[in-house]
C-alpha cells in the first residue's frame, strides 16, 4: 500500500505551472525578436546564493534595438523587514513582527527601447508571489503585472491597436478587467513630480488573488501570449522610417523621464533593491544605453512633442 501511495503523482502546484510557462514564452519572444533584429540576445544564466535563479537575456546596440531585455526569475527566501512593510497595506495577514516569512516568486520583466525615435518603447511585466506558512503551504498568493506602451511620438492608431489587443486579452476572461486595469495602469506609472503619465499606458494590476489560481493563471497567459501581437506591429511600421537629429534629441529626453519613474517611484525596482541577493544588474536592465536631461526644456506649442506632452498630462480613452 505505501508503494502505491508513493508512486501517485503530486498535483503541479500554481508556482510550477507559472515557472514553466514564463521560461516558454521568454523563449518565443527571444526568437521573435531576433528574428526583427537580426542581431542575437546575451543570455546570461545566473543563480541566487539565497535561493533560486533566473535567465537574463539581453541585446544591446542591436540594429532595431538599442536595448531590449526579457528577464525571468524564480526565486525564494525570507522576504526582509522593510519587504514586509511595503506588503503590509495590501496584506494584512503579514506581521511584521512575526516575520521574516518564506517567500517564492516567480515573473517575466521585458523592456524594449528601439534606436528609432518614432518605434516605441513597451514595458511587460508578469509575476506569481507566494508567501508562506511554515509547512510550506501558502499564507498569502497573488498574481501582478501588466504592459504598456512608451512613445516618443504619438501615433494614434498604434495606441488604439496596443490597448484593443490588451482589450481583446482582458476581456476573454472578465469584462471588468480592463478598464479596471487601464485606469490603474493610468494611475499607477504616473511622474508625479512631472504631472504626467509615463506613456500611453496599457494594463497594470497587482494583489490578484479574487477568483482561483487556475483561472488567473489562465487570464496570466492570455496577456503574456498578446505580447508579440501587441507590440511587433507597432516596431516594423515605424523602425525604418526617416528621423531627425532633433527627433532623436527628443526621444533621449522622453527616455530620461523613463529612469525617473523607474529609479523614483516603481514598487517593483524598490522591492528588488531590498531583496537580500538582488541581482542588480537584471533590475537595471529596464533602463535604457542612453538618455537624456536638459533644463527646462519645453517643446513648442502645437508640434509633435507638446501633442504627446498633452495627451501625457490628460490621459485618453483608446478603444
Amino acid at each position: 500500500m505505501q508503494a502505491l501511495e508513493n508512486n501517485v503523482e503530486k498535483p503541479i502546484r500554481t508556482r510550477e505551472k507559472m515557472e514553466q510557462y514564463i521560461k516558454s514564452l521568454q523563449e518565443r519572444i527571444v526568437k521573435e525578436i531576433e528574428t526583427i533584429d537580426n542581431k542575437k540576445f546575451y543570455i546570461d544564466r545566473w543563480k541566487r546564493a539565497q535561493g533560486g535563479y533566473g535567465i537574463s537575456c539581453i541585446l544591446q546596440n542591436g540594429n532595431v534595438f538599442e536595448k531590449a531585455g526579457v528577464n525571468i526569475s524564480v526565486v525564494s527566501g525570507e522576504l526582509p523587514k522593510p519587504a514586509i512593510q511595503q506588503m503590509k497595506s495590501r496584506h494584512k495577514e503579514l506581521d511584521p513582527s512575526k516575520g521574516p516569512f518564506p517567500f517564492f516568486a516567480a515573473g517575466i520583466s521585458i523592456v524594449m527601447h528601439p534606436n528609432n525615435p518614432h518605434a516605441p518603447t513597451i514595458h511587460m511585466n508578469y509575476r506569481y508571489f507566494e508567501v508562506e506558512k511554515e509547512d510550506g503551504s501558502p499564507l498569502s498568493w497573488w498574481f501582478g503585472g501588466g504592459s504598456d506602451l512608451t512613445p516618443s511620438y504619438l501615433y494614434e492608431d498604434d495606441a488604439i491597436h496596443f490597448h484593443k489587443t490588451l482589450k481583446d486579452a482582458c476581456d476573454k476572461h472578465d469584462p471588468n478587467y480592463y478598464p479596471d486595469f487601464k485606469k490603474w495602469c493610468d494611475e499607477y506609472f504616473y511622474l508625479k513630480h512631472r504631472n504626467e503619465a509615463r506613456g500611453v499606458g496599457g494594463i497594470f494590476f497587482d494583489d490578484l488573488d479574487n477568483k482561483p489560481p487556475e483561472e488567473l493563471l489562465a487570464f496570466i497567459k492570455q496577456c503574456g501570449d498578446s505580447f508579440l501581437p501587441s507590440y511587433v506591429p507597432l516596431v516594423k511600421r515605424r523602425m525604418n522610417n526617416a528621423f531627425t537629429a532633433e527627433e532623436k534629441q527628443w526621444q533621449q529626453l522622453r527616455r530620461g523621464r523613463y529612469v525617473e519613474f523607474n529609479l523614483v517611484w516603481d514598487r517593483g525596482t524598490k522591492f528588488g533593491l531590498q531583496t537580500p541577493g538582488a541581482r542588480i544588474e537584471s533590475i537595471f536592465m529596464s533602463l535604457p544605453l542612453t538618455a537624456r536631461w536638459e533644463y527646462m526644456h519645453i517643446p513648442d506649442k502645437n508640434s509633435r512633442e507638446d501633442k504627446l506632452v498633452q495627451v501625457l498630462k490628460h490621459p485618453k480613452n483608446w478603444v
